[in-house]
């Protein structure tokens, strides 16, 4: 589940076991990922607090796209493989395949093709990023808030992939009812097994 020790239902404290109530309240189980917070539960608590603030001035299908490609960029497979599904509310899952691997699907509109872009180029490597991208994002609608909102949503997907990756946390047995090209098109990290697993 993952390369820490993840503590005991007979250890936990009231904050964690509060934390991992509200997890089960929206997921309907308690996912891998929150376990490893049973040891720094505020945390938790404050990356929540961070995605309601950048969420509340996006829709949410702006937010999975840029999410999504900022992941893939990352190779978090947990998180492609999360925000992939969550996508697929909205775009169908060709589509979802082609924006793994970089393609432009038609059902992105032109405004959405540059933010996708941008998104990426934040999430690989915020430096490369010029005055031009961000010129390209106003002349198609942006306003300057908004390119922020794309900034913070890249931005913040990097401090929560390399936290989970890299304290080894495994997807959720859900992932099994994805299509297994969906799955291997998303395993864009660490390799995942399903098969093997129970």
């Amino acid at each position: 589940m993952a390369f820490i020790d993840i503590l005991p239902a007979s250890s936990i404290n009231d904050e964690v076991r509060a934390m991992y109530a509200r997890q089960e309240a929206h997921w309907g189980f308690v996912p891998n990922y929150a376990k490893v917070f049973c040891h720094r539960p505020e945390i938790m608590g404050l990356w929540a607090q961070l995605q309601i603030g950048i969420r509340r001035h996006m829709t949410k299908r702006r937010f999975e796209l840029v999410t999504f490609v900022a992941a893939t960029a990352l190779r978090s497979t947990l998180c492609s493989l999360a925000h992939g599904k969550a996508l697929m509310e909205f775009v169908p899952e060709e589509d979802v395949l082609a924006i793994a691997r970089g393609d432009t699907p038609v059902s992105l509109s032109p405004a959405e093709v540059a933010m996708v872009s941008f998104g990426r180029k934040v999430a690989r490597d915020a430096s490369s990023v010029e005055a031009a991208d961000v010129e390209e994002l106003k002349r198609l609608g942006f306003t300057d808030g908004e390119i922020f909102d794309i900034a913070a949503t890249a931005a913040a997907r990097a401090f929560w992939t390399k936290l989970v990756e890299s304290l080894g946390v495994e997807p959720e047995p859900p992932f099994r009812a994805m299509s297994s090209v969906l799955r291997q098109t998303l395993a864009v990290g660490r390799p995942m097994d399903f098969a093997d697993r129970p």
